[in-house]
C-alpha cells in the first residue's frame, strides 16, 4: 500500500522548520523504513539519529540526516492525523449508543471507530476484533501504553453475542499477548441487564484480576439507553435494587484485591451510587482516578476540590444574578454547592435548571448529552439572570456547538443571554459563580 504522509504544519522553531520542510511536504521514509502510520513515525521519531526522505511539491527528493535528543520532537503534523485511514467497527454491539441516535444529525457522529491508534493517542476504547496479531505485537514492540479495552466479558460465547461478531471470543486472546509484552491497559465493562450483569459480572472480574498488574483498572458503567431503540435488543434500565447489587458485587471484589493486591482495580460508574442512592466513594477508593473519562469518580473529585475552594472562601457582599443548567446526574450536588455558597454570598444568587434529555429520551440524564434544542426549550421564559452558567462537557472538545449542531451564539441569541461556559473543576465552579475569572 502506498501511504502518502503530507505535511500540513510545522512547529514555529523546531527541528522540521530549522530542516526546511514546509507544509506540502511529503514524508516518504523514515531510517530507510517506509512509514505505515502514526504509530510508525513516533518510533522512528524517538531515535537520536533520524534520516528523513522528504519530497518537496516539485518532486525533488531531500534526504535530511538528524541527530537531536532522545525523544525529542520533530515537530510536523500530517494531514492525517493517523497518518492512514481511521478503522470503523466491525461490531453491532446490542448496546451501541451509534445506533440509538436520531437521524439528521451530522455525519462524523454516525463513525464507529474501533481503532487501537486512537487508544493510544487519545484514550479511547476498542474491542480489539479489527486487529490483527501483528497490530498487536507491534504495539508491544514500540511500547505503546496505556491501551484501553473496552471487554464487557470474558465469556466467549457471550462477547460474541453483545458485540454480533463471531470472531469477539477469539478476540480476548490477542490480551494475552498484551499482558506477556507488559502493556499497561485500563478496561471497561458495559452492564446489560439480564446480559453479562450477575453471575458473568463476577466471572469477568475474576477473570481480569488475572491480568494483574498490567491491566490497572476497570470500570464497571450501566448501559446508556435512548428512545431511538426501535429494532434493536430489547435492553431495559436498571432499577434503584438492581445498582446496589451491583455495587454490593464491585465492593466485595474490590475488598478482596486490595487486600492481595494493594489496588481496588474494579471501579462503578459514578451513575450506579446516584442510581442505588449511595454516597460515591472517598478518593481513596479511585487508585488517582484512572476511569475518570468513563465517569467514574467525577463526581468525588467535583465535591472534593469545590470543598478545598469553599473553606478558603471568606464571604462578601457582592451582588451576582445568575443561572445555571445542568442534567440530572449532577444537579442535587451542584443544589448543594450553590446553597453553601449562598451562605457565604448571601446576594450571589443562582437559578439552578435540571434539564431533561427529551432529545435522547429520559433515561439519559448525564450533562454531556444535553443539547442547544433542550436547553432553549426548557429555559425560555425562566429567570436566567445577568449570565447562563453551562458545563464544558455540553459543547464539542475545542468548539462552540452541541451535539444538535446548535451553536453557542443560536441558544444565546434565542435565550437572550450570555452564556459562560465552566470546565470541569469544582474551583472552576467557585470561580465562574462568584465572578472571579472576570
Amino acid at each position: 500500500m502506498n501511504h502518502e504522509h503530507i505535511v500540513s504544519f510545522v512547529q514555529p522553531g523546531s527541528i522540521g522548520e530549522e530542516m526546511g520542510i514546509e507544509p506540502g511536504d511529503r514524508l516518504l521514509s523514515m531510517n530507510g523504513n517506509e512509514i505505515t502510520d502514526v504509530f510508525d513515525y513516533h518510533f522512528y521519531a524517538e531515535e537520536e539519529e533520524v534520516v528523513l526522505l522528504i519530497e518537496k511539491p516539485d518532486k525533488e527528493q531531500w534526504e535530511l540526516e538528524i541527530e537531536k535528543e532522545a525523544g525529542e520532537a520533530l515537530g510536523l503534523e500530517f494531514e492525517q492525523s493517523l497518518m492512514d485511514e481511521y478503522r470503523s467497527c466491525r461490531n453491532k454491539c446490542m448496546f451501541c449508543f451509534i445506533d440509538q441516535m436520531p437521524p439528521g444529525m451530522r455525519q462524523t457522529l454516525y463513525f464507529k471507530d474501533d481503532d487501537s491508534r486512537l487508544s493510544f493517542l487519545q484514550g479511547n476504547y476498542i474491542t480489539l476484533t479489527n486487529m490483527s496479531d501483528h497490530d498487536v505485537e507491534r504495539i508491544v514492540k514500540y511500547r505503546l501504553e496505556p491501551i484501553n479495552i473496552s471487554f464487557h466479558t470474558t465469556n466467549p460465547q457471550l462477547r460474541c453475542k453483545m458485540l454480533h461478531n463471531r470472531f469477539a471470543g477469539d478476540a480476548l486472546k490477542k490480551v494475552d499477548i498484551l499482558y506477556k509484552g507488559g502493556i499497561e491497559m485500563n478496561g471497561q465493562i458495559v452492564l446489560c441487564k439480564g446480559v453479562n450483569d450477575g453471575g458473568e459480572l463476577e466471572r469477568s472480574i475474576r477473570d481480569l484480576t488475572e491480568y494483574l498488574p498490567y491491566l490497572k483498572s476497570v470500570s464497571v458503567v450501566p448501559v446508556g439507553l435512548t428512545k431511538f431503540r426501535e429494532g434493536l435488543y430489547p435492553l431495559e434500565p436498571f432499577t434503584r435494587e438492581e445498582a446496589a447489587l451491583v455495587l454490593e458485587t464491585i465492593h466485595k471484589w474490590q475488598d478482596k484485591i486490595f487486600a492481595e493486591h494493594g489496588t481496588h482495580f474494579i471501579h462503578a460508574g459514578d451513575e450506579w451510587y446516584i442510581l442505588a442512592g449511595q454516597e460515591v466513594p472517598r478518593k481513596e477508593k479511585y487508585d488517582g482516578y484512572l476511569q475518570l473519562e468513563n465517569g467514574v469518580g467525577m463526581l468525588r473529585l467535583l465535591l472534593d476540590e469545590f470543598e478545598e475552594g469553599f473553606r478558603k472562601l471568606k464571604g462578601d457582599a457582592r451582588v451576582r444574578r445568575l443561572s445555571l443548567a445542568t442534567g440530572k446526574l449532577a444537579y442535587p450536588y451542584l443544589k448543594d454547592m450553590l446553597k453553601r455558597l449562598n451562605q457565604k454570598f448571601p446576594n450571589v444568587q443562582v437559578s439552578l435548571y435540571e434539564i431533561r434529555n427529551d432529545f435522547f429520551g429520559r433515561q439519559i440524564t448525564v450533562s454531556g448529552l444535553i443539547t442547544g434544542q433542550d436547553l432553549t426549550a426548557q429555559l425560555s421564559g425562566k429567570e436566567l439572570g445577568d449570565r447562563l452558567l453551562l458545563p464544558c462537557s455540553m459543547l464539542k472538545t475545542d468548539e462552540d456547538i452541541f451535539l444538535d449542531d446548535f451553536t453557542l451564539g443560536d441558544v444565546e441569541s434565542a435565550l437572550q443571554v450570555e452564556i459562560d461556559i465552566v470546565k470541569s473543576s469544582g474551583q472552576d465552579l467557585i470561580d465562574a459563580v462568584l465572578g472571579n475569572d472576570v
